[in-house]
């Protein structure tokens, strides 16, 4: 879910072509993408795409297409997929586990009442990636012969700290924490361009990519990123669920901008002590500006391998051969846009 400044900076969101970012490396946050098409890619009655043996394959489905269609745009995808969470997180991930198995539960509740729109709302909520989906998709990026890291911690972390030292170009997800974690560049709405229906109505809007640079963000707030951290703590962050009670993110960005930090604004009697009981604010800014991550370098693309896509798409899930091997097809021309030199030196080359 993320932090929400989506309020504050509206105006700053600049839509982007994706002509605009050919020849361009976006590291994507992996599980961020993987739910959005676990949420997406299904049936009218909001049903996932299942195979022979019920088991879900929306996840490879997005993965599979929609890289492609981005590979034959010239962006060279990669993705990041999170490692141990902080432990200031494990509260959050325990209370999405139960809204899922809540949802869950209303969904066979509007089956019964055969509920399509309902069905398709709870269906969507209660959408969930497992330890072998997970699996399944570094499988198939191996296979396409897509480059992924596999983060110590926070994928967004190691996707904005990539981003920092000029590895990619952009971090690729819907959230914004990318931005409180330092990333020069968000690109949204690349893993779900084009119409979306609105929950609860029958009215669908087309979504365009955006992009967001932490340069505009601090020019038009005039804070720093340690200011930006501290109004994140008071609207609600992943490791503190909820914020202070009242704060919004503009009365947040109200407050940190004429004190300064929390603690002063603490001291002027604007916050109680005790609204922040059990938030530890130093570690939670820890995580922000000091995440642990990996050192990479070159990202190469590799080879595709025909028989393994194969194997798993079709023999494993049942995919349509003919479609797979179209997708192939179209996978191998989009590598030829990028050049044979992105897969023997690295894509540093290209950008």
């Amino acid at each position: 879910m993320g932090v929400d400044i989506k309020e504050l900076i509206e105006d700053i969101k600049e839509n982007v072509k994706i002509e605009q970012l050919n020849g361009k490396k976006i590291a994507f946050d992996a599980y961020n993408a993987l739910y959005q098409f676990l949420a997406a890619i299904r049936q009218p009655d909001g049903t996932p795409l299942i195979d022979s043996k019920g088991r879900i394959t929306s996840h490879l489905s997005g993965l599979f297409y929609r890289t492609i269609n981005m590979l034959e745009q010239g962006i060279h995808t990669i993705y990041v997929f999170d490692g141990k969470p902080p432990e200031l997180k494990i509260y959050e991930i325990e209370k999405r586990k139960k809204a899922r198995e809540e949802a869950y539960k209303k969904l066979m509740e509007a089956k019964e009442r055969g509920d399509i729109e309902e069905m398709r709302r709870f269906a969507q909520a209660s959408s969930r990636l497992t330890d072998e989906m997970v699996r399944e998709s570094k499988r198939l990026l191996e296979y396409m012969g897509i480059p992924y890291v596999q983060a110590p911690s926070e994928g967004e972390a190691q996707a904005a700290w990539m981003t920092i030292n000029n590895i990619v170009y952009a971090t690729g997800s819907q959230d914004y924490d990318s931005i409180i974690f330092g990333s020069p560049r968000l690109i949204r709405n690349l893993t779900v361009s084009g119409k979306r229906k609105l929950p609860k109505k029958d009215i669908y809007i087309e979504v365009s990519p955006e992009e967001i640079t932490l340069e505009k963000v601090m020019g038009k707030l005039k804070i720093s990123r340690e200011q930006l951290v501290d109004i994140a703590i008071l609207i609600g962050t992943d490791y503190n669920p909820g914020g202070v009670k009242g704060i919004g993110p503009k009365r947040a960005y109200e407050i940190i901008k004429k004190y300064g930090k929390i603690e002063e604004a603490i001291r002027a009697g604007i916050i109680k002590k005790e609204e922040l009981a059990g938030i530890d604010l130093d570690e939670i800014r820890k995580i922000f500006l000091e995440p642990p991550h990996i050192d990479v370098a070159n990202l190469d693309f590799k080879d595709v391998n025909e028989e393994g896509i194969k194997k798993l798409l079709v023999e494993e899930h049942d995919f349509n051969l003919d479609r797979v091997e179209q997708g192939i097809s179209r996978l191998k021309k989009g590598y030829k846009g990028i050049g044979k030199g992105a897969r023997s030196y690295g894509l540093d080359k290209w950008l």
